[in-house]
């Protein structure tokens, strides 16, 4: 539906919410389970609200993603899910033997108040999980947080789980929680990490999993993921790279709190300065230098950046999404003296307000900044009528945005459903933001060449 109704007027709203700038913590926790190798998520509660979960995260990918449901009815709603978790847990089992199960729970289970520890313990007592393989679970309500508090709980339960403190020296190695970002977003962090010559865990890691490659066979389980041996070893490792406040903060907190591994908490890698801190963390961590290959890397990006800073300049911008995508892509505009002058996340938080306060400074005093339940799409439709803006940075649902007032918009953040390819081509990193800059500029020259005159269609830019 279009929003030409929106009226400009910005009047409070705390008891209602119109296009919701997130989704849910299921989602989150299904994403980070299948990051996990061999691994099935399940989703405790009916089976609406595991196709929901199900439905949303293979229109964003384009992969199939498999879970499973305890799918609840009137007596489970009533007396408690107990049994329908214990009979999943065998089917799962004898059916698809995955190494793990993975479960989180839903509104209707956690309103239930179904007790998930007590029965995994009883699946264990009464052999329905088998020698060898793994039950693990998260409480994800979805009428609390959002897709980034569930993702950061599956993780935080993968360390709790799972993770094993190191009984002498720690081992050489870093631990790189990512944060939800694109499967290219992980495979690219990877990289940059391979090339300093630094051995890693990266959990969760959901590159070969929701990227894979079309082979003519078909696999229950893809070659990715994080395995369990991995996961057991981050507690040995001598550093955490948590990589995002809201989404690997919390993680790298409760990793230090079981296993003493201290972290470094980083904003994600996207654009030239969040990248460059990144890149320094690890050298300063394990004491190696730069390699040219990344030296050159940057350099481009550098080059680019003087190219079409001409296109850039003085552009106002509404961004919604993720907290922490928003801080550091926030950061990378402010660079290209752009203007970030509306922001506005759904997933509530303590301190988002203040980190983008930090990165925006005095170079945006106009900026208006929203979080939580009132930071809705309408909302943000209503700055946008009052004072317009040149582009729009979000995901899919800005597109009625975008087209009531005829704005570019640029695609980013989760999710994406109208569109393909954004699991492939990786954001953060030097070359991730050249990408973000060719989208930006695409964006603005494809309308100029829409809408201007004959006699200024031109051939160059």
């Amino acid at each position: 539906m279009l929003l030409r109704h929106t009226a400009p007027g910005d009047s409070p709203r705390e008891a209602l919410t119109i296009n919701p700038a997130k989704t849910c913590q299921p989602i989150g926790a299904m994403y980070a389970a299948l990051g996990i190798h061999n691994c099935l998520p399940h989703s405790h509660g009916s089976q609406g609200c595991c196709a929901y979960h199900r439905s949303t995260l293979p229109r964003h990918y384009k992969e199939q993603v498999l879970s499973g449901t305890s799918s609840f009815t009137e007596g489970a709603s009533v007396f408690g899910g107990q049994a329908n978790l214990l009979q999943a847990i065998d089917n799962i089992f004898s059916v698809y033997n995955p190494d793990i199960i993975a479960v989180h729970t839903t509104c209707l289970s956690e309103t239930i108040g179904d007790d998930i520890t007590q029965i995994i313990s009883k699946a264990k007592i009464e052999n329905h999980i088998p020698q060898g393989k793994l039950v693990i679970h998260t409480n994800t309500p979805s009428y609390a947080g959002s897709h980034v508090t569930g993702f950061a709980n599956m993780v935080k339960s993968m360390v709790q789980y799972l993770s094993e403190p190191a009984e002498g020296m720690p081992e050489r190695r870093a631990n790189i929680i990512p944060g939800w970002v694109e499967p290219a977003d992980m495979r690219e962090i990877k990289r940059l990490v391979e090339a300093m010559g630094i051995n890693y865990i990266m959990f969760p890691d959901t590159s070969g999993v929701l990227d894979t490659p079309l082979t003519g066979h078909s696999e229950l389980f893809p070659a990715g993921g994080t395995t369990i041996k991995q996961l057991r070893d981050t507690g040995r490792s001598k550093i955490t790279f948590a990589l995002g406040e809201a989404a690997s903060g919390p993680v790298a907190l409760q990793l230090d709190s079981k296993c003493k591994v201290p972290y470094d908490l980083l904003d994600l890698p996207i654009g030239l300065q969040a990248t460059d801190r990144f890149i320094n963390a690890l050298c300063k961590r394990f004491h190696v230098d730069v390699p040219e290959s990344i030296t050159e890397e940057r350099g481009r990006l550098l080059n680019l950046i003087s190219n079409l800073h001409q296109y850039t300049y003085g552009k106002r911008v509404a961004l919604w999404g993720d907290p922490d995508q928003l801080v550091a892509l926030s950061e990378f505009l402010v660079l290209l003296n752009m203007k970030p002058v509306y922001v506005l996340t759904g997933t509530p938080g303590k301190r988002f307000e203040e980190r983008m306060a930090a990165v925006l400074g005095d170079s945006v005093p106009e900026a208006k900044i929203a979080q939580g339940p009132g930071a809705d799409m309408y909302r943000l439709h209503q700055w946008i009528k009052q004072e317009g803006v040149d582009l729009l940075i979000g995901n899919t649902y800005g597109k009625y945005i975008a087209r009531d007032e005829n704005t570019p918009l640029v695609r980013l953040g989760f999710p994406i459903l109208d569109r393909v390819g954004h699991q492939y081509f990786p954001v953060v990193g030097y070359r991730g933001a050249m990408r973000l800059l060719e989208m930006i500029l695409n964006s603005f020259l494809d309308k100029k060449d829409r809408e201007c005159k004959e006699e200024s269609f031109e051939l160059v830019m």
